[in-house]
């Protein structure tokens, strides 16, 4: 099975240019499916803090970038939305979030909000114990005691510390929502409506933003707060050269 990916067909929210060489690295088996893009693509291509393969396997070696507070196990390993990357001998601290048109970009945080991460809940399954397993958006999970309070497109924030859920936001009409994908992917704006649609259809979300007021499907909406637009910080993301 080849290593390496070939540019052209990467998924859109890959912030890599897709003219400007052939191949990039292929992303290793982890979170995020196929969507998550290659640390390694991250450290080399978006910021500029290594050249190469090598020298990025080095970094991850000497603990010099975390992944939601953990060592990733390689350089290849999948980064996707909301992932925090720490960089703790730079004092820096990016939140994967999305962009304009889908692309993954990095956003600027202080140290204290690297300490948890914003995941969404896809759905909830029964497991031995009567506990309820939450089961997020990047293919993590969590078990929780009583899981009458969380539903399926609500999103909660766990902290990377102890894996405990430190704040909780509900998906209802009113909530704060980032777009992810479709035509208004990076747009942030107020759920106005939602438009329930009989069968196995999509609902759509009514979402009044900045710009105006746009239409989009549940599926591609993730209900965030104000700390996690990142209109304060610097971001770094868009094509890679």
């Amino acid at each position: 099975m080849t290593k390496h990916q070939k540019r052209l067909s990467v998924p859109k929210s890959w912030p890599v240019e897709r003219k400007t060489e052939t191949f990039t690295v292929k992303a290793g088996a982890g979170p995020h499916g196929q969507a998550g893009v290659p640390l390694v693509v991250l450290l080399r291509d978006v910021l500029g803090y290594v050249d190469s393969k090598k020298e990025a396997r080095y970094a991850i070696e000497r603990s010099s970038v975390l992944v939601n507070g953990d060592s990733p196990s390689d350089e290849q390993r999948p980064i996707g939305m909301f992932d925090i990357l720490s960089f703790p001998e730079r004092d820096e601290y990016y939140r994967v979030f999305p962009d304009e048109g889908g692309r993954l970009a990095l956003t600027a945080i202080d140290e204290d909000a690297a300490g948890s991460k914003l995941a969404k809940i896809e759905d909830k399954t029964q497991v031995a114990g009567e506990r309820t397993q939450l089961n997020f958006h990047d293919g993590g999970n969590l078990l929780v005691d009583d899981a009458s309070e969380y539903d399926a497109k609500d999103s909660v924030v766990v902290s990377n510390d102890d894996n405990e859920i430190v704040a909780h936001f509900p998906y209802e009409e009113g909530c704060l929502v980032t777009a992810v994908r479709g035509t208004h992917a990076g747009d942030v704006g107020e759920v106005t409506d939602i438009e329930v649609t009989p069968g196995s259809g999509s609902n759509g979300v009514i979402v009044e933003g900045e710009d105006g007021t746009f239409e989009t499907v549940e599926e591609y909406v993730v209900v965030i707060d104000e700390n996690f637009t990142g209109d304060d910080a610097e971001a770094s993301g868009g094509d890679a050269e």
